[in-house]
């Protein structure tokens, strides 16, 4: 399928990347359908890519990368409207902000996603035990590639 990004053009996406988000994300209610893109084979970062809006991008990660012990309650009428069995058929991801020089997750806020049907939701956990704005890693911190001359 040929999806087209704003930061990326026009791409090709295996259906297996195509993931539903039945009720939208958060403040993107209409945008209901997504590309879960890698920009390659060893990121921890990837792009949520709206199949819809061109405009609409997300990059998400799996937040136990960062926070071992990050779990997630899913409620009744999640597991209905993802058609879940059980939390093992479960991917778990988080929105990334970068605010100045940090990136940051909301924990607050994760995306449930059934990996057997591709289908996801947008959870508000109820409780407060998570922030909207986690502190991933200080990108002044991260070392910078060293271009290797002949």
């Amino acid at each position: 399928m040929k999806v087209m990004s704003t930061r990326f053009g026009k791409i090709e996406v295996d259906q297996q990347r195509l993931l539903n988000f039945p009720k939208g994300l958060l403040g993107f209610p209409d945008a209901r359908d997504y590309a879960l893109l890698q920009t390659n084979d060893e990121a921890n970062f990837f792009w949520l890519q709206s199949v819809d809006r061109p405009e609409v991008a997300f990059v998400v990660c799996d937040p136990l990368l960062f926070v071992p012990d990050y779990q997630v309650a899913a409620k009744p009428e999640d597991y209905e409207l993802l058609d879940l069995k059980n939390m093992n058929q479960t991917q778990i991801l988080v929105i990334v902000n970068k605010v100045e020089r940090t990136l940051t997750a909301n924990l607050q806020g994760p995306l449930l996603i059934n990996a057997l049907n591709r289908r996801g939701r947008q959870l508000v956990l109820s409780e407060k035990k998570y922030s909207t704005r986690h502190r991933l890693m200080d990108l002044n911190a991260v070392p910078k590639q060293v271009s290797k001359t002949a």
